[in-house]
């Protein structure tokens, strides 16, 4: 059986099929660096917040009174 030569340009068809698939989506990166933007931003004004706080005692330092012990030398107690 002979072949048939075919009238159509393969290269121009395929050429024309791929015109024809709908496009490919592109990932939105708009978003991802939003949200790590987002991130920076907190942690920086946390460290901040920690820096500028004011330290917290658990007991009152300032006003504890000062227990004095008198020490008592063996001359004096003659």
């Amino acid at each position: 059986m002979a072949n048939a030569d075919s009238v159509l340009d393969h290269e121009a068809l395929a050429y024309a099929m791929a015109l024809l698939k709908p496009p490919l989506e592109r990932e939105n990166l708009w978003a991802a660096l939003g949200a790590a933007l987002f991130a920076a931003v907190s942690a920086l004004a946390f460290a901040v917040a920690m820096v500028m706080a004011p330290p917290v005692t658990s007991s009152k330092l300032a006003l504890e009174p000062e227990t004095t012990t008198e020490v008592v030398s063996s001359s004096e107690n003659n």
